[in-house]
């Protein structure tokens, strides 16, 4: 079904997303952190869906529906190393400080860090082309933030 999307996406040089592939390529990515610890429960769900609300300004069919294709899309996308490249390749450094954040929204999303979330996230940061002092930040503000 995604396909041509992930082969697009995964090319040597990708070209800059359009919206709708940025904002499917990066739900899925938070599909992949909040599904690393075998426990994709309803709170990270429900985050990942008030993320893209916010981002996106989304009502809860276009939220419910983007996560629904984004989870299609994690499920048949390459290794993370793969679509993180991908994606830092095509999306602005801003961006993808909001995206770290957002990660760890979805990690803190059900009160616990689970190391394969952790690494998961050490991981996709650094691959996203993100400090290490950046993530530090994105998730002391998500701490701060409740």
């Amino acid at each position: 079904m995604f396909g041509e999307f992930i082969k697009r996406l995964t090319q040597p040089e990708p070209a800059a997303l359009p919206d709708e592939d940025a904002r499917l390529a990066l739900t899925a990515l938070l599909v992949r952190i909040a599904r690393s610890d075998n426990d994709y429960s309803a709170r990270e769900k429900e985050r990942i869906d008030q993320i893209n609300a916010r981002r996106y300004n989304l009502g809860p069919g276009a939220t419910s529906a983007l996560r629904a294709e984004a989870e299609t899309l994690e499920a048949e996308a390459p290794d993370t190393v793969r679509f993180t490249r991908a994606i830092k390749d095509a999306v602005p450094y801003e961006d993808r400080l909001a995206v770290v954040q957002a990660l760890w929204q979805v990690v803190l999303a059900d009160g616990a860090r689970a190391q394969e979330e952790d690494a998961i996230v050490r991981m996709a940061t650094n691959f996203l082309g993100v400090s290490d002092r950046d993530s530090a930040h994105a998730r002391q503000a998500v701490d701060r933030a409740g």
